[in-house]
């Protein structure tokens, strides 16, 4: 999945509606059924509470179905890294389904002892494969053989993927994770009288997870960024794109991270990383569906209100400064042309966030939209277009960006003048009242959608609670959509959707 579609995903604003009157009907509908109303009445029903080491949660109960969905999220991503280990938070993720001292142990006093010198061998080893002209071959075949041999003694104690055997076992759905630049998430749903089992497992690999299969995964992931990034048109512009446009801040780097630093993370990296990210005020906690309060809160104090507390200390992040002129990058690959626009903007809150919103479903909500009709229908310039608003993440100032692919034989730079042409007229014409109307329904419909499922609104309220430290940035998203006017959407377009502010990436075949 490229991170086009990862955030289109997670934003939820790109459904193909047919006719926008049946789809709210239906909504209208489900959530009826839902014992929901169309003025954010599940949200004001969330029971809120922190734990005494300072982890905040936030419980909703709903009885129309005997299933909970539980979401945990760390305020610590990919921006959070330091220079030369990026690629921390992202391998964090992985490790931390390969179990913990209880759940998979077979003898964890052995174990930690041959995790040590694991570590141990593989530092040299690593130390050894960077010394340039000066490495010895034969030291590095017998680290290899020496780390080899290691792992499949370790092996003898531990069972492999025990937290999914558990959660598979317990009728468990939709098990994953998740990182981005701002945070990582884990999320399950399961049946309502499982709550416990759920409980018990997160708190224990927060508190004793092992990083079992340490290289073996670090090469999982080495392999999967070939794949994504390497490998992948739309994965190496952007990478390309996000390294041009931030010259100082963090969003500059990739998410998987940079393959010289994923080669050389070691395990107490990882560790380091995890003591960050796990830090009780920078951990939220949602849970939505078949629960009583009072039964969870017991269950939350008994299994992760005895973890440790500790500051939640994130490192300085570099401020952006200020764009003086167009930056342009231009990638050479064998596949069709494509170009990214991205434009410096506000992050939510800012009153700006939601006008891009607003933008966004002008440009390209559906088949009616400005860039279908006009760049794939009429003039037939584009295979795809389509507006996204902001990336790489939230936390911070971020870029509303236009991703487009040239249809042959037309070239990038014919459909790159349309784009710019496009975004040009927001400045200057008044978008007309019907148009705006429809993308302000259609945005206030999609987030009424999401807040029919208990996972949808669980993963809803822990990301706004662990964004902005305020869930009920939810409850006034569409009082805030529904005052945007074409005089807003004009002075927007003026102050941030410049030339001098823009980056642009361009991707054509090798000449």
């Amino acid at each position: 999945m490229t991170l086009l579609s990862i955030y289109l995903k997670n934003k939820a604003k790109q459904l193909a509606l047919a006719g926008f009157a049946l789809v709210f009907v239906a909504l209208l509908c489900l959530a009826s059924a839902a014992g929901a109303d169309l003025e954010g009445a599940p949200i004001k029903r969330v029971e809120t509470f922190t734990l005494k080491n300072g982890i905040r949660v936030l419980i909703l109960e709903r009885r129309f179905s005997p299933t909970v969905s539980f979401y945990i999220r760390f305020r610590a991503g990919a921006v959070d890294e330091s220079e030369g280990k990026t690629g921390l938070a992202h391998l964090l993720e992985h490790m931390m389904f390969k179990g913990t001292k209880t759940i998979g142990g077979i003898n964890p006093v052995r174990e930690e002892k041959l995790l040590r010198e694991i570590a141990r061998t593989g530092e040299a080893l690593d130390r050894e494969r960077t010394t340039g002209d000066r490495k010895d071959g034969q030291r590095i075949e017998a680290l290899e053989k020496k780390l080899a041999g290691l792992q499949k003694e370790h092996r003898r104690w531990y069972r492999s993927n025990e937290i999914d055997r558990l959660y598979a076992e317990a009728g468990a759905v939709n098990i994953n994770a998740s990182t981005g630049q701002d945070m990582i998430t884990y999320h399950v749903s399961l049946p309502a009288n499982k709550a416990e089992l759920w409980a018990r497992i997160e708190a224990d690999r927060l508190a004793n997870h092992v990083l079992r299969e340490f290289y073996q995964e670090r090469e999982v992931v080495i392999q999967e960024r070939r794949q994504r990034t390497d490998a992948n048109p739309d994965g190496l512009l952007f990478e390309r794109f996000a390294a041009t446009a931030f010259m100082a801040h963090p969003y500059r780097r990739p998410i998987i991270g940079w393959p010289d630093d994923i080669a050389h993370l070691g395990m107490e990296d990882v560790k380091s990383f995890h003591r960050l990210a796990k830090a009780p005020g920078n951990m939220v906690i949602a849970i939505v569906g078949d629960v009583r309060v009072k039964e969870m809160r017991r269950l939350l104090d008994r299994y992760f209100g005895v973890l440790p507390g500790q500051p939640a200390t994130l490192p300085r992040v570099t401020t952006e400064p200020p764009s003086l002129g167009e930056k342009r990058v231009t990638v050479h690959f064998d596949a069709g042309e494509r170009l990214i626009m991205g434009f410096h903007k506000p992050p939510p809150p800012q009153r700006e966030d939601y006008v891009f919103d607003v933008i966004e479903a002008l440009l390209s909500r559906d088949r009616s939209s400005r860039f279908y009709r006009r760049l794939v229908e009429t003039q037939g310039l584009a295979e795809s277009v389509q507006a996204a608003n902001g990336l790489p993440g939230n936390r911070y100032p971020n870029l509303f960006c236009v991703f487009a692919t040239a249809r042959h034989p037309h070239k990038i730079d014919e459909l790159a003048a349309a784009v710019e042409k496009i975004i040009d007229e927001l400045a200057v014409e008044p978008t007309p009242t019907a148009e705006l109307e429809k993308v302000k329904n259609q945005l206030q419909a999609d987030l009424i959608r999401r807040q029919d499922s208990n996972e949808g609104l669980a993963s809803l309220l822990s990301y706004y609670e662990c964004l902005l430290g305020d869930y009920r940035y939810l409850d006034h998203y569409g009082a805030q959509i529904a005052t945007v006017t074409p005089e807003e959407i004009m002075a927007t377009a003026r102050k941030y959707l410049r030339r001098d502010n823009r980056t642009m990436a361009i991707m054509t075949k090798d000449r």
